[in-house]
């Protein structure tokens, strides 16, 4: 007995050393390249073609400052573009299929489990097939070039609200709702005082991947955005494509890409304290 015991521990730790090696290889490939960038920003156009090294070139100040002050690709504009698109749907989408399926769940009516199914059902489209329509209108109606047009359709995200469903369920006790209404409370005061403030994790956890997806989209705002002043930072990125790599300097186009995801990593870092909590908990029934 002692024997089995012996090599079953051996053999735990064993698997416990190999999770660990693959989580460290991991880590290190997706810090490595991140590493690699900033170097690269970080080098002259010379330096750079040489070839690859690990040491800091001292051209950073530099190429950041030739990056904010290019007249070709306005990076600054285009960050606040991006920013104001970003943030404006991570709060619209969280908020709202937040608000949605606390209605679904709370209330009891006749088509609760039609809608459900609907919802999950849009779900199942893809993103290009409800594009193609919804740039057709826009163009109609002289709505392109609007920073909000690309906000707007962030309100109905089906995959957000599944989350928000089964995190409520997981975490919300229908006694409590009953309790406010017995208080005396309007439900929107219930949903904004006492629910909003619950659903806080998973709320920072959509926030952040609704952030991220709405700051890399390109798709939408490449068919919509077409003055420069307008363009967010996908589409100038993007334009370094047409670019003579032979006459343009790649330090300042790899400052450009350690810009453009630079505020990403910013709230990231914010948020990142509700990641886990909000991951787990709706995970699993309470």
């Amino acid at each position: 007995m002692n024997r089995k015991n012996k090599i079953a521990s051996i053999q735990l730790a064993v698997l416990r050393v190999l999770v660990y090696a693959i989580i460290i290889f991991l880590c290190f490939l997706c810090l490595f390249f991140f590493y690699l960038l900033i170097i690269n920003a970080s080098r002259t156009n010379n330096q750079l073609q040489r070839g690859f090294t690990l040491i800091p070139g001292g051209n950073f100040l530099r190429n950041f400052k030739n990056a904010f002050t290019d007249s070709s690709i306005q990076i600054p504009r285009g960050m606040v573009n991006s920013f104001i698109v970003a943030a404006g749907s991570a709060v619209c989408t969280t908020y709202f299929s937040a608000l949605t399926a606390y209605g679904i769940y709370v209330y009891n009516f006749k088509l609760k489990k039609l809608a459900y199914t609907f919802i999950i059902a849009v779900m199942m489209i893809p993103t290009q097939v409800s594009a193609v329509g919804f740039v057709q209108l826009a163009y109609k109606y002289g709505l392109n070039n609007k920073l909000w047009v690309l906000i707007a359709p962030s309100i109905a995200a089906p995959a957000v609200f599944f989350y928000m469903y089964q995190y409520l369920k997981a975490t919300l006790p229908l006694d409590i709702v009953e309790a406010s209404r017995i208080d005396g409370s309007s439900e929107f005061v219930t949903f904004n005082r006492i629910v909003l403030p619950i659903m806080k994790p998973a709320i920072a956890v959509q926030m952040i991947f609704s952030f991220v997806a709405a700051w890399n989209n390109y798709f939408l705002p490449a068919l919509l955005l077409t003055k420069s002043e307008k363009k967010t930072v996908p589409i100038m990125i993007a334009q370094l494509r047409s670019a003579d790599y032979s006459k343009f300097d790649m330090g300042k186009v790899y400052m450009f890409i350690l810009l453009a995801i630079l505020p990403v990593i910013v709230v990231y870092v914010f948020l990142s304290k509700s990641i886990i909590k909000g991951v787990t908990s709706g995970s699993v029934k309470g």
